[in-house]
């Protein structure tokens, strides 16, 4: 077998990838100086280099992973972990920690310093957790990984750059379309065009003739060109962190630590479900390694594995597109020329190719799972569907002058913003816990989905799932003995119903022959759907 580090179709998950970066630093440019004071120029200077090497790190190294693994296996269809900043972490380090410390000191360098701690000890549970990963990947349904999962992708993704994408009809919705006739119609452009470099320039192009674009804004763009090179910050981090001063924050620091280790663990699942194994604990290590690279070199956001693996995989990319993509988002921010891409091409240019990795995720949440397990799947949706219109809630708060608490008040009635809220609480934990109870139950594993009750008791009575605690517009979590003791009692109820069930249940037999039947069906449809897959990748 000849096997290419570099193929054709790697320029469609570049695209696609870069486009996804490049929405992120792009967030980073806008919300830093807005909610935190720090100058643009400062993010540009001191934040991004450390973001260009996080990144560029991260890339070369799932690269090679992949490249490695397709000369182990012999096969010519290993698809690179897609990695970057990771969009919630970006949010919520600026929405609970750094927006705070600004408001409260008016130092926009001590918000810096304090997001780059929140970085490193988000990298370092990262880390560590890495060695327990597989022990949560034996004992979790794939159900209860990848509805989370989907969860995010349907939110967070599709849904979240479909609105931005109707907001701009004739610059995002017109590459819309060339995407879906290459991707779903397996139509070949001229030339062996790919998909996505189409999109971007007609979308480009539009905006340009639409007058979407500023030309004195790209001329101004122009002068920001110079080398930026990151700075050192390790010790003076350990230095607050020795002080105590990031000890109040663990509250949002620990649990998104925790987010991003089980989501890497669940796009690590995601990969493996798409046909490509890779070793957990090397590919979560290095996921850790990464934000704390980043945090020490000035970056305040952790990196992350990123949701989409089975999305760049049905384009056709496969090594050489994470390469590509660390070595063009690090020139970008290396050199100041991300100012001279933000006059240039417009950013609605790219939604169509993330909307398109939102839905193959959503999809293969369904196929890879069998169809008796479709409803847990549909189920974890529930959580991610709450985080996702409490952001809306609480920008739409902001904009408007009002308060959370406003609101929560205002709208008893009519909408209960006070459910959205408690179940956005620790809503990937949520979502993971509902999803394996209801799978357990449907594979009348009685003993199993008494376990997962009882964990679900224990985080709710502790504040981890279903609590929530505002001050301002700001959402933060509400941890403790006891905080949640409704809640752990309906899973206690829950418990003691399961439980009953297991022990009196003559169904033991019946449902392992079910059980097995069903993995049939699965290891059925999971080839099916590869076999899709592999078509839209190589049919053009």
């Amino acid at each position: 077998m000849a096997a290419h580090f570099f193929v054709k179709r790697d320029l469609d998950g570049f695209f696609g990838l870069a486009i996804d970066n490049a929405v992120q630093i792009l967030l980073m440019i806008s919300l830093l100086p807005l909610l935190c004071g720090i100058p643009v120029d400062f993010v540009y200077r001191q934040i991004l280099p450390g973001v260009a090497l996080s990144i560029l790190f991260g890339n070369l190294f799932y690269s090679f992973q992949a490249w490695h693994l397709t000369k182990k296996e012999r096969r010519d269809t290993v698809t690179a972990l897609p990695y970057g900043i990771n969009t919630l972490s970006l949010f919520a380090f600026i929405f609970f920690i750094m927006a705070p410390v600004w408001r409260e000191t008016k130092s926009f360098e001590m918000a810096w310093q304090m997001g780059m701690v929140a970085c490193l000890l988000s990298g370092a549970i990262e880390f560590f957790g890495a060695f327990l990963a597989p022990l949560l990947r034996r004992v979790t349904p794939r159900p209860a990984l990848l509805s989370a999962l989907a969860g995010v992708a349907i939110t967070f993704l599709a849904m979240e750059f479909a609105l931005r994408s109707f907001d701009k009809p004739l610059i995002a919705l017109i590459p819309l379309a060339i995407i879906l006739l290459q991707y779903f119609g397996r139509v070949r452009f001229p030339m062996g065009l790919s998909g996505g470099l189409v999109a971007v320039l007609v979308g480009t192009l539009l905006a340009w003739a639409l007058g979407e674009m500023d030309f004195e804004k790209m001329s101004k763009a122009r002068q920001g060109f110079q080398l930026y090179l990151p700075g050192i910050h390790y010790s003076s981090l350990i230095d607050l962190i020795v002080a105590g001063k990031a000890w109040k924050y663990l509250s949002i620091i620990v649990p998104m630590g925790v987010f991003n280790l089980v989501g890497s663990l669940q796009n690590l699942e995601s990969a493996e479900a798409a046909g490509d194994k890779f070793g957990n604990i090397s590919s979560l290590t290095v996921n850790g390694l990464g934000s704390i690279l980043a945090a020490s070199l000035g970056s305040c956001f952790p990196t992350t594995i990123y949701i989409g693996h089975p999305g760049w995989k049905a384009l056709g990319a496969r090594a050489g597109y994470s390469t590509l993509n660390g070595l063009f988002m690090g020139t970008l921010c290396l050199t100041g020329l991300m100012r001279l891409m933000a006059t240039l091409v417009p950013i609605e240019a790219g939604f169509a190719i993330v909307m398109w990795v939102g839905i193959i995720i959503v999809a293969q949440a369904f196929q890879t799972t069998g169809y008796r397990h479709a409803p847990a799947v549909a189920l974890g949706f529930l959580p991610c569907l709450a985080a996702w219109g409490t952001i809306l809630v609480q920008a739409t708060a902001v904009a408007a002058g009002a308060t959370l608490s406003d609101l929560e008040t205002a709208m008893i009635g009519s909408f209960s913003l006070r459910g959205m809220l408690i179940l956005q609480g620790g809503f990937l934990f949520g979502s993971i816990i509902w999803v394996a109870i209801v799978t357990h139950l449907i594979d009348r594993s009685f003993w199993q989905a008494t376990v997962w009750a009882l964990v679900a008791g224990v985080l709710a009575y502790t504040g981890v799932i279903h609590s929530y605690l505002i001050k301002g517009n700001d959402i933060h979590g509400r941890f403790g003995w006891g905080v949640g003791k409704d809640y752990a009692i309906v899973y206690g109820v829950m418990v003691l119903l399961f439980f009953l069930a297991a022990l009196f249940s003559g169904g033991k037999k019946k449902r392992r022959q079910e059980t097995e039947g069903d993995k049939d069906s699965t290891l059925i449809e999971r080839e099916e759907s590869l076999v899709h897959h592999n078509s839209i990748s190589y049919k053009y």
